[in-house]
């Protein structure tokens, strides 16, 4: 099997890649390098482009025919910068996958699964939420997913395409053979917030301590990026029989941000301090899947504890700088 995937020397991208190339599938890469790098992508069939680009798509499938599906991961992630840039936020991950889409069907491509993201759901009272959760993105970001979502349905439901959105909750960690890891030196979530703290011996601050949580802080579904590329797999192989175009993917356990420090001063050799501070614009209380889809449909479950997902984020920032150029 030839999977192309968009965005695949992001983070999430070229773990799913290499867990494909693991699984005996070949991963065929598309990436601008916007915020992608070219050290993910080597060794792999890579093409240098934007996912806008018809030429270059259809030259994509002309060189590999045999492409039988598509791993669309080529987005912006940065909560605060799509409050900051909702204009680019929308051009980027909702004009741009309009036209990829697009360029896709004109190729005859039939199988397409979306990066998605748990921030577009409302949770309840419990802070969990199932497939079938009301909606309410909080931030341009996720609603750009959101939006994308319904765009894919109504395209799906007149044109010879198939898609699936796997809704993610929080990816952390690396691939355990360090191949690759969070691209970004200075990383915006929680867990990279951490790990800076921890690098430059200054408190880490907990963004926010006022949500209805157990804590006060923010509580999330941390999954292990390797178990979050390891989905894609199942997805793939079980694509053709699954009569569902939405799965979460993730621990189906809430850390809330407290928490998830206390796990990391359990593997860190050094603890760091904690402070508090005030929440970052876009910022919401968190969510946690109650769902088993994943399970019961693609026959997947979560496998990596948090402190595995810290320990191998940890692995990755030592070795980071000699992994990649800048």
């Amino acid at each position: 099997m030839r999977v192309l995937i968009s965005g695949g020397a992001g983070y999430i991208g070229s773990t799913v890649a290499s867990a494909c190339l693991d699984a005996g599938i070949t991963p065929v890469i598309l990436d601008s390098l916007v915020t992608g790098r070219r050290e993910f992508a080597e060794g792999r069939t890579f093409y240098e482009g934007d996912i806008s680009d018809g030429a270059l798509v259809d030259k994509i499938f002309a060189e590999n025919p045999d492409i039988s599906a598509v791993i669309h991961c080529a987005a912006l992630i940065v909560v605060p910068d799509s409050v900051a840039d909702p204009v680019g936020y929308y051009r980027a991950n909702v004009a741009k996958s309009l036209e990829f889409v697009d360029h896709l069907l004109r190729n005859g491509c039939e199988r397409l699964i979306f990066s998605s993201s748990a921030s577009i759901y409302q949770a309840g009272d419990d802070h969990t939420v199932d497939e079938e959760s009301a909606l309410a993105p909080q931030s341009p970001y996720a609603t750009t997913k959101a939006v994308c979502e319904a765009m894919f349905r109504d395209i799906a439901a007149t044109q010879p395409i198939k898609i699936l959105s796997l809704r993610y909750f929080n990816p952390i960690g690396a691939d355990p053979r360090m191949r690759t890891g969070l691209q970004l030196r200075r990383p915006s979530h929680a867990l990279g917030k951490m790990i800076q703290a921890y690098e430059d011996g200054v408190p880490f601050q907990i963004t926010g301590t006022g949500y209805p949580t157990r804590d006060g802080s923010g509580i999330r579904d941390y999954i292990h990026v390797w178990d979050l590329a390891l989905a894609h797999v199942a997805a793939l192989r079980a694509f053709d029989e699954l009569d569902t175009d939405v799965i979460n993917l993730g621990t189906g356990a809430g850390t809330t941000v407290r928490e998830l420090a206390e796990a990391f001063n359990r593997v860190a050799d050094r603890p760091v301090e904690v402070v508090e501070t005030d929440a970052r614009p876009g910022d919401v209380a968190g969510a946690y899947t109650r769902s088993d889809r994943a399970r019961r449909l693609l026959g997947w479950e979560a496998r990596f504890s948090i402190e595995e997902g810290i320990k191998h984020s940890l692995d990755w920032a030592a070795i980071r700088d000699q992994r990649l150029a800048g």
